[in-house]
Parts: structure tokens; C-alpha cells; sequence
């Protein structure tokens, strides 16, 4: 199962962190990861070289993650938007992802 867990700083999601697999089909042949990862990417890049958002994203071994670091409007609602959009991921594949939001202190 992938694992979304989604950052909430001051009443705004401000980061995300992806790791696992669906477990839909074999690895590289899975519909569920290939359009999480791909969603995923399109975020991270346009937050970061698109937007100039003040932001680190990192790709390791089966893990994703975008941080921002101060505000940037756009990137906010690009991740609340990629939020609801892995909430539609989820409705098609209901045993392949499981999203969650973590409050992060002041």
C-alpha cells in the first residue's frame, strides 16, 4: 500500500511524503503507482522550478517528499489540489493508498 501523508502547518497543507506500493501489479507495471509517482513528480517539479516556491523535494528509494519551507500561494493550492487528486487515486484503487494529514506545530 502507498503511503500518503500529507503536512498541515498553520491551517494549510504545506508538504507531502509518499512512500510504499500499491501492490496492484508487478514493479513498473502497476497503473496505481505509475499515476501516483507521476502526479507526484509533476507537483514537486512546478512547486519547485515552475513556481520558485522556497521548497525541497526529494526522491530516495521508494520515497517522495516536498517540504516548503515559507509561503508561496501556489504551491499551497497545487498541494492541496494534488491532495484531492490522490483522494480520486484512491476511490479507483481503495486498497492501494492510504492518505493521512499530520498537524504540524508552530
Amino acid at each position: 500500500m502507498i503511503k500518503a501523508v500529507f503536512f498541515k502547518k498553520d491551517g494549510r497543507l504545506s508538504g507531502f511524503s509518499l512512500s510504499g506500493h500499491a501492490g496492484y501489479g508487478t514493479r513498473g507495471n502497476d497503473v496505481c503507482c505509475a499515476a501516483v509517482s507521476s502526479a507526484a513528480e509533476l507537483v514537486c517539479n512546478t512547486v519547485t522550478d515552475f513556481f520558485g516556491c522556497d521548497a525541497q523535494a526529494e526522491a530516495a528509494d521508494n520515497c517522495v517528499t516536498l517540504n516548503m519551507k515559507s509561503g508561496c500561494g501556489e504551491g499551497y493550492k497545487l498541494i492541496e489540489s494534488f491532495y484531492t487528486h490522490l483522494g480520486f487515486i484512491a476511490e479507483e484503487f481503495p486498497h492501494g493508498i492510504m492518505i493521512s494529514i499530520n498537524e504540524i506545530p508552530n
